[in-house]
């Protein structure tokens, strides 16, 4: 508990309009979209980097938790205050500092809306691709703090890719600016790139240089049907070694397909599995060669029917399909858990064959998708939360997903971070140095631990 005198100098830098501690604020802010939940003792609403300064130096001298926040699309942990303190919400920090075409950036602050920077990117003909599931919600600062990826992941990568540069504030206070506002630079240490996935456990970015890029001037999308994961999983890994790359490789499995049309009036056709591909291009008809050549590898990897929409109409209804995802498949049972791992291409259809055997073993029903044009799986696990043997079936076959995902010389997560729910894998992933590395970083920015505390295994020194 805070007594009321750090309560009151609080205030003093925020405002009392900027700060909380009411019940009924505390519990909104004790979880994020999917996890457990915290205890916070507060909340601020922080508005200029000076603010998060003279925070984050009270925080350090009386050894305050804090948890920094943006809009808490997050479903791992990573904004959860396990360790109770300060919430830290940067949502009011929504500016767009600049856009500057010539130089091909755009500096925003972290609580930026991604669809509201789409918004103003698109009239100058440009974007920032990285598309996350959630960017009708999910803020700027949370995609760079979990490196975001997201929809067009294959032919445009995820968030790391398009950061330049950021001012942040330091654990003691200190604020540092990284980067810089160019193409490219090799001067120093890559600091930026340290923060990127840091999860907010290094410090608290006030400021972000991002690269744009044009829009696509055409873009061409297309749906393959397969009577198995497996088959679309090879048609992927065949694609992305063709020399084309669609901006778009979605999967889409059975269950989940017939949740789609049990909760919405799209009527998919009822497959085993669906292939959402888009490719893009500068023209139309480049865009459409492409797409050509998708049409051939589907087929020749057993796909049994390829249909393209020929209207703006058909293919919105496709993209609703996709982004209808999470909440059809979260009305199929009272809990659900949305989980993230990512493989090499080629591993693509033995992880789908694989981790479809063990759902079987464990009798779950698993609605199936996939950033498939990255490797990037999303099982969505429905299932009785009050049902204990069910939720430790649950937990057996998310054990059993990680290491099936290691085993194929994947990763943990390949977007939504690790945040306190796959804290105990990361030795799973990171051998014994590598560990003792990223703590040490972290003991460096952070000799107090006061900044996100107990995220991502690095408060264990085991």
């Amino acid at each position: 508990m805070l007594d009321e005198k750090i309560k009151q100098e609080l205030i003093d830098i925020v405002g009392s309009e900027n700060f909380t501690d009411a019940k009924i604020d505390m519990v909104s802010y004790a979880y994020d979209a999917m996890g457990p939940k915290g205890n916070p003792d507060c909340a601020v609403w922080v508005t200029t980097a000076e603010q998060i300064s003279e925070i984050m130096k009270l925080a350090n001298r009386e050894m305050i938790p804090v948890t920094p926040r943006a809009a808490g699309t997050g479903i791992a942990g990573m904004i959860v205050p396990f360790q109770g303190g300060i919430v830290m919400d940067v949502m009011r920090m929504d500016r767009i500092l600049e856009i500057n075409v010539e130089d091909r950036v755009c500096i925003v602050e972290p609580g930026v809306v991604y669809a509201d920077l789409q918004k103003a990117l698109a009239p100058l003909g440009f974007t920032l691709p990285t598309e996350p599931g959630s960017s009708i919600a999910s803020a700027i600062g949370g995609n760079v703090a979990t490196n975001a990826g997201g929809l067009k992941g294959a032919k445009y990568g995820s968030t790391k890719d398009y950061v330049l540069g950021m001012t942040v504030v330091l654990p003691d206070g200190r604020l540092m600016k990284t980067g810089t506002r160019t193409m490219k630079t090799s001067s120093g240490y890559n600091l930026t790139q340290l923060f990127v996935g840091s999860e907010g456990t290094l410090g608290i970015m006030t400021e972000i240089i991002l690269k744009i890029v044009p829009l696509a001037g055409a873009t061409a999308t297309g749906l393959g049907l397969f009577n198995s994961l497996e088959d679309a999983g090879n048609a992927v890994c065949r694609t992305m070694s063709s020399g084309v790359i669609p901006s778009v490789m979605e999967v889409m499995g059975r269950y989940l397909i017939q949740a789609i049309n049990e909760n919405t009036d799209l009527k998919l056709p009822d497959v085993d599995t669906m292939l959402l591909v888009e490719t893009d291009a500068y023209t139309q008809g480049d865009a459409d060669m492409q797409m050509e050549k998708v049409i051939e590898i589907f087929k020749e990897n057993n796909a049994f029917e390829v249909t393209l929409a020929k209207t703006p109409q058909e293919r919105a209804d496709l993209w609703a399909a996709r982004k209808s995802t999470y909440p059809v498949s979260a009305r199929l049972n009272n809990s659900i858990l949305v989980e993230d791992v990512t493989v090499p291409m080629s591993q693509l259809a033995r992880l789908f064959r694989e981790f479809g055997k063990i759902i079987e073993k464990y009798e779950l029903k698993v609605a199936m998708c996939a950033h498939a044009g990255d490797g990037n799986f999303h099982p969505l696990i429905t299932f009785d939360g009050r049902d204990e043997e069910m939720v430790e079936k649950v937990e057996k076959a998310n054990d059993e997903l990680f290491k099936l995902a290691i085993e194929l010389g994947g990763t943990l997560t390949g977007e939504h971070g690790i945040g306190i729910v796959k804290a105990k894998y990361m030795s799973l992933e990171h051998d014994p140095v590598a560990m003792d590395m990223m703590r040490t970083v972290k003991r460096a920015f952070d000799p107090n631990n006061i900044l996100n505390p107990g995220k991502m295994a690095l408060d264990n020194d085991d």
